[in-house]
């Protein structure tokens, strides 16, 4: 079972901790010591043994903060929790976030919250898959409700790139992190259900897909066929994390709308060229640094000190 069932969770609240606490690196150095390498050694077994795993446990990440705030939300259960919403149709990897909050707890009882979980299993991720190596501010509470009417927040495959580009303002984040942002789908897949809207439209296939892949993607995802088969979001390398998502995209390969999009607009466009000049040259900037920050300015979404450390009752165990 997953950690995920609200009403099976017990609550630990410390009394200790100060309303004022901000976010900071190291948050458990003296209360839960080795949790930061709990959770790697997790993440690094399981992504190992199936490699899909990586792109699912950042997904992750980014579906809980992009909602109301990196909270743990999206491990609530109930018929109206968020992650029953369509916008979070594919999400995968809970159970490894049941496994590392098991042994979190057995560690460090009630110390450890769900939602730095997400963050730190989000990086180890990033760093599995030859990505940036980067800190993670911890200290995050988590949240106690959950509403899948608030996933309309969440940026979805068909979205234009006047929709990306204010749902990430509203989020206070700017336009280069949108793209950076983006930049994970280096890693990964998506499903069918998610592509065929642009090859099969009645007035044609979408222009901006370059006519040589066409074949390849109709051949995947044939008209009426199986919605749930699986393509790499990254044409050329996508258990690797790299910058070939853009060049892909700049070319007309980008797999799904809010991908392609992005060379659509002045703004987007110029930061996915930067990006990709700047991959072969040791000047302009680097996209790994700025990934990084930009996750880390992403992880701050909703941050706040009232809520709770959820803690795993042991029925709940698989």
């Amino acid at each position: 079972m997953k950690i995920l069932v609200a009403l099976v969770l017990l609550t630990f609240r410390n009394t200790d901790f100060s309303l004022a606490q901000q976010l900071q690196q190291g948050f458990y150095a003296s209360t839960c010591p080795d949790a930061e390498s709990i959770v790697n050694s997790i993440v690094i077994k399981e992504a190992s043994s199936d490699p899909t795993m990586a792109p699912a446990l950042l997904r992750l990440h980014f579906h809980d903060c992009f909602v109301q705030g990196c909270d743990g939300s999206i491990l609530i259960l109930g018929p109206d929790a968020e992650n029953m919403s369509s916008n979070h149709q594919g999400l995968r990897g809970f159970e490894v976030i049941d496994r590392v909050k098991a042994q979190l707890e057995a560690a460090c009882p009630g110390i450890v919250s769900c939602a730095d979980i997400l963050a730190m299993v989000a990086r180890d991720s990033v760093a599995f898959s030859g990505g940036p190596k980067y800190s993670v501010e911890t200290g995050r509470r988590d949240g106690g409700s959950s509403d899948s009417s608030a996933a309309v927040n969440l940026p979805v495959a068909d979205d234009s790139v006047s929709v990306l580009k204010n749902k990430f303002l509203e989020k206070g984040l700017s336009d280069k992190d949108l793209v950076l942002l983006t930049g994970a789908h280096t890693i990964g897949t998506t499903a069918c259900f998610f592509v065929t809207g642009r090859l099969y439209d009645p007035s044609g296939p979408d222009p901006t897909i370059n006519p040589t892949i066409l074949p390849e993607l109709k051949s995947r995802c044939p008209e009426g066929g199986q919605n749930n088969v699986r393509l790499s979001l990254d044409h050329d390398s996508d258990q690797t994390f790299d910058t070939s998502l853009y060049s892909n995209i700049r070319g007309g390969f980008g797999v799904i709308k809010s991908d392609a999009v992005l060379y659509s607009d002045p703004s987007t466009r110029g930061i996915i060229d930067e990006y990709i000049a700047s991959s072969t040259s040791t000047v302009g900037p680097v996209f790994e640094q700025d990934f990084a920050e930009s996750m880390v300015r992403m992880g701050r979404l909703g941050e706040g000190s009232a809520g709770e450390i959820r803690r795993l009752s042991p029925e709940t165990l698989k």
